[in-house]
């Protein structure tokens, strides 16, 4: 009874810190918006908002200072508010897939990385900056081309790792480590090859992660994507907690794991692989976020999918605000950001031997 009552209150406080940050994340979108090169009061920013809001809706007039054409409108409308949503979905599929990895090889080190995708991505954008590959996509190219790196990786890790035999946690694990050296002796080759000075550069600028380049459009892509990710892997809480128990556990309780894996691997494949395309590089946040959400929450995926996602969806909003104001006159690439808030963390898990999935010993 005590247990039972127990995981009652663990689910009502995971429910209710999923509700507050439903809450918390547009009044962070909002709020965000005010800073910058120009800050901005958030009167305006909520003026803007709900006048197009309204027009939309019932046709109102919008006053002219918030007119669309205004410096105002542009700021907010055309140029801050969707790199923030941009950086909302990224955020919210980077961590939702560092749970489902990290489900996957029942390791808390995993995140979307890990397994050769940030590798096959930055071979893909080599490729297209060094000598044209994909420029039939004209002015993205490089992303186009760094979405079909990340998802040709993604799928030849699981096909490396079923040679010989079922995919396994550890053949996961060695055939991303394995493709993800090959792709960088190739993009490395690639650039010798070249011998020029700027297309170097521009990887190099891409590879760091930014979300400079949000529109619209773009981002309605990604929303969708990462609501019905997360919306997936919500109903698959259950064979997610199995995986953490192992194969031979789920099978004597009547799963087949085998095809789970690889069916999650490719969902959250093609997730990484739109979030690489509209944002390049960014790196840690698959494994930071999940990792806090499960210190606070424990390591039931019901709570854990919907939590990790909105957390991970708020850091990368905030995170975006702090490239943006820690270096007066420039903006921070976020990868970097992301990469010295997440090694560190790296670290610490490196550090604890006996680190469990709950955040305990095991």
């Amino acid at each position: 009874m005590n247990g039972a009552g127990g995981w009652l209150h663990s689910q009502r406080i995971g429910y209710g810190v999923c509700a507050a940050l439903l809450v918390l994340l547009p009044l962070s979108l909002v709020v965000a918006v005010t800073f910058g090169t120009m800050p901005l009061p958030v009167g305006d920013v909520y003026g803007v908002l709900s006048s197009k809001m309204l027009h939309a809706v019932f046709g109102t007039a919008v006053p002219e200072r918030w007119a669309a054409g205004s410096a105002l409108h542009d700021v907010v409308w055309l140029i801050r508010l969707p790199r923030l949503v941009l950086g909302a979905a990224v955020g919210a599929a980077l961590a939702l897939c560092g749970v489902v990895m990290q489900a996957i090889v029942k390791n808390p080190l995993a995140d979307p990385y890990i397994l050769g995708i940030s590798s096959g991505a930055s071979l893909g954008a080599t490729l297209a900056a060094l000598f044209g590959v994909g420029a039939a996509w004209g002015a993205r190219s490089v992303g186009a081309m760094a979405f079909v790196g990340a998802l040709v990786v993604s799928f030849a890790v699981v096909f490396l790792a079923n040679l010989g035999g079922r995919a396994t946690a550890v053949k996961l694990l060695l055939a991303g480590s394995a493709l993800s050296a090959v792709c960088g002796a190739f993009s490395n080759f690639a650039i010798y090859l070249r011998n020029d000075d700027h297309a170097p550069a521009q990887v190099i600028r891409w590879t760091m992660g930014g979300l400079g380049a949000a529109n619209w459009q773009g981002n309605g892509v990604m929303v969708l994507a990462v609501t019905a990710g997360s919306l997936f892997f919500l109903t698959q809480s259950r064979t997610l907690n199995l995986m953490l128990l192992g194969d031979e556990c789920a099978i004597t309780l009547g799963t087949d794991l085998h095809l789970r894996r690889m069916l999650y691997l490719a969902v959250t494949s093609l997730l990484i692989g739109l979030a690489v395309y509209q944002a390049g590089t960014i790196g840690f946040v698959g494994l930071v976020v999940p990792h806090g959400v499960r210190l606070l929450l424990g390591t039931d995926h019901r709570t854990l999918v919907p939590v990790s996602a909105l957390a991970g969806a708020i850091f990368l909003v905030w995170a975006d605000v702090a490239c943006r104001v820690v270096l007066p006159g420039n903006e921070l690439p976020i990868g970097i950001l992301t990469s010295l808030l997440g090694a560190p963390v790296f670290l610490y898990l490196m550090v604890r031997h006996r680190y469990g999935f709950g955040g305990g010993t095991a």
